[in-house]
């Protein structure tokens, strides 16, 4: 069986990883451009990142929840937890977000059936 939720959350973590590659590039050009203009676009900029790594966490979450009660492996929705709050905490984790959310994106996106229920249907 395949959740259509676990598809979903599979976008959400690919389109993360690249909102999340950027977004040193973004914070810090938008710094620069508020030290040179005297504005105030960086903690507004960051924000953006940090919301966007929330929904992945609570996303997974459902996913991991959805998963479970499908007999679906659970290991791409954990990871996939990890990396969001990886980086809902610190951007300065952002690169082994990056990491860990691609291997998550994997998984979620198999879709294997749980061990446990592989071998109740071996029986």
């Amino acid at each position: 069986m395949k959740l259509k939720i676990n598809m979903w959350t599979g976008i959400l973590d690919i389109v993360n990883c690249v909102l999340f590659a950027v977004s040193w590039f973004v914070i810090f050009g938008t710094a620069f451009s508020d030290a040179v203009s005297g504005g105030n676009a960086t903690s507004g900029t960051g924000t953006f990142f940090y919301v966007m790594a929330w929904i992945g966490v609570v996303l997974n979450i459902i996913a991991l929840v959805k998963s479970k009660k499908a007999g679906i492996s659970i290991v791409g929705p954990i990871l996939g937890i990890i990396g969001s709050a990886l980086f809902g905490l610190t951007a300065a984790l952002a690169f082994p977000a990056l990491v860990v959310l691609i291997i998550a994106t994997v998984f979620t996106m198999l879709q294997h059936p749980a061990k446990k229920a592989e071998t109740n249907t071996e029986k």
